[in-house]
């Protein structure tokens, strides 16, 4: 039996970042990442669109999501290690109603200095070949289409080479010291009394317990604290000890459309809207169908985020569903962009969000020595060294964190007790 000072359930991205950030803030602790698959970030870290954005209806969100971007670029342009960081932009595209819906969030931004541009429905015909006019289809009256009334492009975002980022903290936390145990499941949640009296069967329901480590199914690891970042699997071993983090999975699925023809070529690579001289990633109107420019495939990723009625069903292995793109995404798609018509998926994969059903805002709390870090509800991957910064606080029985570029931040507002944080409404 091995002790440590602390375990952490989870080579994923949220894992690794507070593996990294814990060890960074306290160099002696003893810190081991336990993970059930046979290398990092191969769970929904790997299958996620690989997509960042300085663009949410919640200052918590934005705070979160703008130190870690600069983190990003910190690492590649200070640091040297590429993250193959691409900034297309985000370009949302609106109709009059729910245009009018964001208007706040974007004079919100511009108080913050988050930059955007908005384009009228007109300017972005001209520029993408879009349809923006839809509603005298008949077809689209039956989806229930909208047209696009304007068109709000904001610049700091775009992509990441998810794989880069997680070799980048998975070798800066081993050259710290830092442990890594694959093909290790844990299968429960090590609890001891704070006070043993050496009984069969403690603790007892009268004794105060605490998270001592994991049971593994290779050994057992003791730890002075238990984190778990098991994303969508958290609840599994939570539920184990009568604890709950407020996620729930859903599955989310990615279609990829190679550019073949000449019309998907030329909006593939349309100039003038971004530096990468590509079409921005792009969210239709309601329905949010999204489309990713993938220039290293000549190919855009297409996906759709539904609700009502997908179920919350943990899956190990999500597959993603044929009659998803045929019926769903392909009919939205070819109303705006009559370039995708007749364009088949080569590729298809699928993943699930941990999804915070309350405020759709990340969870970080400690209680009886275990730490859950989760419901990241889509956009972990986005803000992930902030999310590991604020954990290694918590960790660190630190009130406040202090996130890239120095800002600080709340350590209690992520977690529930006195949680302090807005329901973000543009999740996609």
């Amino acid at each position: 039996m091995t002790e440590y000072d602390a375990v952490i359930v989870g080579a994923g991205i949220i894992g690794l970042a507070t593996a990294y950030h814990v060890k960074k803030q306290q160099p002696n602790d003893r810190v081991v990442i336990v993970e059930r698959m046979a290398t990092a970030g191969q769970g929904n870290t790997a299958k996620s669109a690989a997509m960042f954005r300085c663009f949410f209806a919640s200052n918590t969100n934005l705070t979160l999501v703008d130190t870690t971007v600069e983190f990003f670029k910190h690492i590649q342009n200070e640091l040297g290690r590429d993250l193959k960081l691409r900034w297309a932009g985000y370009l949302w595209l609106f109709s009059k109603e729910h245009y009018k819906m964001v208007e706040p969030i974007l004079r919100a931004m511009s108080r913050n200095g988050l930059s955007h541009t908005v384009y009228e429905g007109e300017e972005l015909v001209e520029r993408l070949n879009l349809v923006s006019r839809v509603s005298d289809d008949q077809e689209a009256q039956i989806i229930g289409l909208s047209d696009v009334e304007k068109g709000v492009f904001v610049p700091k975002a775009g992509s990441i080479d998810i794989d880069l980022l997680v070799q980048f903290y998975e070798r800066e936390f081993k050259n710290m010291g830092g442990i890594i145990q694959y093909n290790t499941r844990v299968e429960k949640i090590l609890v001891e009394p704070k006070r043993p009296l050496n009984m069969p069967d403690e603790p007892f329901f009268w004794q105060q317990s605490r998270a001592a480590g994991v049971t593994t199914n290779r050994s057992i690891i003791r730890a002075k604290k238990t984190i778990v970042a098991a994303g969508v699997w958290a609840n599994s071993l939570l539920h184990q000890v009568g604890l709950y983090a407020p996620m729930e999975p859903i599955k989310r699925q990615l279609f990829s459309v190679k550019a073949e023809t000449e019309e998907l070529r030329k909006l593939l690579h349309v100039g003038g809207l971004n530096p990468e001289h590509c079409m921005p990633f792009t969210i239709l109107p309601e329905p949010t169908v999204y489309i990713k420019p993938a220039l290293e495939e000549e190919a855009f990723w297409l996906s759709y985020g539904d609700s009502f009625p997908r179920e919350f069903k943990l899956e190990d292995d999500p597959q993603p569903e044929e009659n998803f793109y045929r019926y769903g995404i392909y009919q939205v798609v070819t109303k705006y962009f009559p370039q995708f018509s007749g364009a088949k998926p080569y590729g298809a994969w699928a993943g699930q969000y941990a999804l915070n059903t309350i405020d759709g805002q990340p969870v970080i709390l400690e209680e009886n020595g275990l730490l859950t870090v989760g419901s990241c509800s889509g956009s972990g991957n986005m803000k992930a060294d902030a999310i590991g910064r604020i954990a290694a606080a918590l960790y660190s029985d630190e009130d406040y964190a202090d996130l890239f570029g120095g800002k600080r931040f709340k350590v209690s507002d992520l977690g529930m007790l006195k949680r302090k944080v807005e329901r973000e409404k543009l999740i996609i």
